[in-house]
């Protein structure tokens, strides 16, 4: 009887064994093969895809985990954008004067410059390259054309509404000083970005000569370790904290060249203010005194200041969040998701803090979808202290598609094969022209969220977010792609 017994279990395992290897997918096996993959095993690895219809799990695997996962953090910040604040919504930057006009047309007081977040001014994604900053002599000229001749005080820029933190917590030290680096403020312009122009001989380790910087930086104390190199283009970094005129350059830049090395400028509000300031001389406007930033004066709280002080002379509307959004997602602009996040919390309640912005984020997801396990720190992915899960990133895309917003963001998405960041991901694969995503790539991180179309008209959302892998990023990109096309073809 135990032998009898024994027979049918072991029939029993046989074909319990058979039918699951034959129950498996093809979309089964292009997972397992991925999460099992060598150069994985010491990963983190986190997978999901839905059926947006159905509410199927075409894939899971640790699904809940909640890593970092650079870039794509970015569909928070302009989902939350969009939904918050609305595609049409205006940044707006106003001029104030301390006195009326007198008769000759003279300023009796200050200048300022009141700033509502606006990064689109002088920006190079909205602007033609060499007229980054023709908006400055455009607002001179208007302000000439109001009748302003002299003004007896200072030009002052002023973001305290936006706080002066510098960057958001969890940016690194390697990354601050460069022009991705950049982090935001209430007066942002020209992408907050400094140029070094660099002239390198045909020695092999000598150092680059510094011919100049744009904008001029005064008194910037730069630090030249740069060597040349036979190595082609620029493989050089630029190192510095947020309002920090020491500024250090390391790395190696391609002999007999010029190249341009591009870098984030120190202190956004103050150069503002100078830059403003040549701007009105130029013009014809006389300025008394020097160009100032907020930062460092002993101000009242905005509101204060300016409803029983200074007038309003002009007003200017930057670009529209939803065009914010396009190029954030398109581009991966970090400077762009940062500033969105801190226009929610300014529209909000009138402070445009990281903080803030990513507190009413938080507050909202939270009543649309779980987010338990969620730590958002910035909005652009750029802090490692930022953890998210592919749930996460799926519940989000599974509420968007049901908003009225999910047309413009989805067309914020780069398409695989084609545009942005993903112009050469399943180029030419199942997954080309299929896949609409935000990508993720920093050391040992890479990740892509989205939506795929796939070949029977099915709608899927998906996240991929992987840690700590033993290959290069390229690689990792080749077997991801098998996961994207093998979704596409669904």
């Amino acid at each position: 009887m135990k032998i009898v017994s024994l027979l049918i279990c072991s029939f029993i395992l046989v074909q319990s064994c058979r039918n699951s290897a034959f129950s498996q997918t093809p979309l089964d096996a292009i997972n397992n093969q991925f999460v099992n993959d060598a150069a994985l095993a010491n990963a983190s690895i986190g997978i999901l895809a839905i059926d947006l219809k159905s509410g199927e799990k075409l894939i899971d695997h640790q699904a809940q985990i909640s890593l970092p996962s650079a870039s794509t953090a970015k569909l928070f910040a302009t989902a939350g954008a969009l939904e918050l604040l609305g595609e049409n919504y205006k940044p707006v930057t106003r001029i104030y004067i301390g006195s009326k006009l007198d008769k000759v047309g003279t300023v009796d007081g200050d200048l300022w410059i009141r700033g509502g977040g606006d990064v689109s001014l002088g920006s190079k994604y909205f602007n033609a390259d060499g007229t980054e900053l023709d908006f400055l002599k455009r607002w001179a000229d208007t302000l000439y054309q109001l009748g302003v001749r002299r003004i007896s005080g200072s030009v002052i820029a002023d973001a305290s509404e936006f706080g002066y933190r510098g960057a958001p917590d969890g940016w690194t030290w390697n990354d601050m000083g460069n022009y991705y680096g950049a982090g935001p403020s209430g007066l942002p312009f020209y992408d907050n970005m400094l140029k070094y122009y660099f002239k390198i001989n045909s020695t092999a380790g000598s150092a680059p000569e510094l011919l100049k910087t744009f904008p001029t930086v005064e008194n910037l104390n730069f630090k030249n370790y740069i060597l040349a190199s036979s190595a082609k283009g620029d493989n050089s970094y630029i190192y510095g904290a947020p309002y920090s005129l020491d500024r250090f350059g390391t790395g190696f830049l391609q002999m007999n060249s010029t190249i341009v090395v591009k870098g984030s400028i120190p202190d956004p509000e103050l150069q503002f203010a100078i830059e403003f300031k040549k701007a009105l001389i130029d013009r014809g406007i006389q300025v008394t005194e020097g160009a100032k930033g907020a930062r460092n004066m002993n101000l009242s709280a905005a509101w204060k200041r300016y409803s029983s002080g200074p007038m309003l002379i002009y007003s200017n509307a930057g670009e529209s969040v939803g065009a914010l959004a396009n190029w954030t997602n398109l581009k991966s602009v970090n400077l762009f998701a940062e500033q969105l996040v801190c226009l929610v919390g300014y529209a909000k309640n009138g402070d445009g803090s990281t903080e803030n912005g990513i507190k009413q984020l938080d507050k909202f997801f939270a009543t649309k979808f779980s987010t338990e396990g969620l730590y958002l720190k910035d909005g652009s992915g750029l802090s490692r202290s930022n953890a998210i899960s592919p749930s996460h990133f799926c519940n989000l895309l599974k509420f968007i598609h049901k908003s009225h917003t999910f047309k413009t963001f989805k067309a914020t998405l780069p398409i695989a094969g084609e545009t942005g960041t993903l112009s050469d991901v399943c180029k030419g694969q199942a997954g080309h022209g299929r896949v609409r995503a935000k990508s993720g790539t920093m050391s040992r991180i890479k990740s892509y969220a989205g939506y795929v179309d796939t070949k029977s008209g099915k709608e899927i959302a998906f996240a991929v977010i992987v840690n700590n892998y033993n290959c290069s990023s390229g690689t990792l990109l080749t077997k991801i792609e098998t996961v994207l096309n093998g979704l596409a073809v669904l």
